[in-house]
């Protein structure tokens, strides 16, 4: 076995030095994890839970059902839009059939050019209707569709305060029914003086020590009114973000450290 030449040894060591000169150099901060935000849902309408389908601490996909509430009421105001909408396209083709009649009496000089006007009139008329049905119907779908939460993107229930058959009114929601953040990135919330802050800018290299394991990092906000007023000076909110891995679940409140180049 060949022996490591000095020369090589010594630049190992000089690299390992390196390294720890810089780790003590870098500004060590006590931080806590927090969701890089949360979406809360809420009733867009007064009605009756119908399902919760999910529950806290499951992971969910953009587009899945969360929550339906009671639909009977949408469904049968969309069914009566379809209907009128049906009657509506009667109405035009009865209309165009007896403009196309006027027209060809009148290219005959059997009817005077006010019947003519009168038929070109009835079916603007019946044309303006059923655009108004049109709407209707438009209407009702989004009413219909408002009547189930479901997920905005990939992520964790993070919270849920309804159950099947609660009634909610819109306007007395102080909680929201279910709430939803997503779990592939977080922030580190680290609390720092104005010294420290005017440092840094968003996008900037760092590292957080989660669970005992380094992970790359940068600037993601600096915080703009403090938070507490210490002896030392105003105290604000320094968050920097990292990626999560699929197989863990971290949760906001956990203790890690957050170092600062």
């Amino acid at each position: 076995m060949h022996s490591i030449r000095p020369s090589f040894r010594a630049s190992i060591l000089a690299v390992v030095l390196l390294i720890a000169a810089a780790d003590v150099a870098a500004l060590q901060l006590s931080g806590r994890l927090e969701w890089q935000h949360r979406v809360e849902l809420r009733a867009v309408e007064s009605g009756v839970v119908e399902r919760v389908f999910v529950t806290t601490g499951q992971h969910v996909e953009a587009g899945e059902l969360l929550l339906r509430m009671n639909q009977r009421e949408a469904k049968a105001a969309l069914l009566e839009a379809k209907a009128r909408l049906a009657r509506g396209a009667v109405a035009v083709d009865d209309a165009e059939r007896e403009l196309a009649r006027a027209q060809e009496l009148f290219d005959r000089g059997l009817i005077a050019i006010e019947e003519l006007k009168d038929a070109e009139l009835a079916k603007a008329v019946a044309v303006a209707e059923q655009e108004s049905d049109r709407a209707a119907v438009a209407v009702g779908e989004v009413l219909l569709e408002r009547t189930e939460l479901r997920a905005p993107f990939d992520g964790i229930v993070v919270e849920r305060n309804a159950y099947d058959g609660a009634v909610i009114y819109k306007t007395l929601q102080a909680a929201p029914l279910v709430a939803v953040a997503p779990t592939e990135r977080m922030l580190a919330r680290a609390l720092v003086t104005a010294d420290v802050l005017r440092r840094y800018r968003p996008g900037q290299s760092a590292a957080v020590l989660v669970r005992g394991e380094r992970r790359s990092a940068e600037v993601h906000s600096l915080g703009v009114e403090a938070v507490r007023i210490d002896p030392d000076g105003a105290v604000y909110e320094l968050d920097v973000i990292f990626d999560a891995r699929p197989d863990e679940i971290l949760r906001p409140s956990e203790f890690v450290r957050v170092i600062l180049p």
